[in-house]
């Protein structure tokens, strides 16, 4: 089994920074693609950013991001913790959601949900305008 656990999470004014974290224990190591979705109030839960494991050449290789955080997001993980980074710049308030990390046993970080077995509870990112 594996666990996830966010943290980072918080109230921030426009234009600020975040960065959250994503530890993971139990039955998953490098081999694993690590992602970050969100879910805003009333809105479906979305791909944010995620990071394929190191070996992966091609297509699926590297970071990928959604199109309206590029420039401002930076996903990163430290392999030798299990953890996965968010860091989170020139926030803005439709940045406001719950942050969730997923993981996926595929090695590749794609935006489709149903491709990673694992999650954490989140922790909510509220931006003020």
């Amino acid at each position: 089994q594996v666990q996830m656990a966010e943290s980072g999470g918080g109230l921030v004014q426009a234009g600020g920074s975040l960065r959250l974290s994503c530890a993971a224990s139990g039955r998953t190591d490098s081999t694993y693609a690590m992602t970050w979705f969100r879910q805003a109030p009333g809105k479906e839960r979305e791909f944010v950013a995620g990071i394929s494991r190191s070996d992966i050449r091609g297509s699926g290789a590297g970071t990928t991001y959604r199109d309206s955080v590029k420039g401002r997001f930076t996903i990163s993980r430290d392999n030798a913790k299990n953890t996965v980074y968010l860091q989170m710049n020139s926030l803005k308030p439709e940045d406001t959601a719950v942050y969730y990390c997923a993981a996926s046993s595929t090695g590749v970080a794609v935006i489709t949900e149903g491709a990673y077995e694992f999650w954490g509870q989140g922790t909510r990112v509220t931006v003020s305008s």
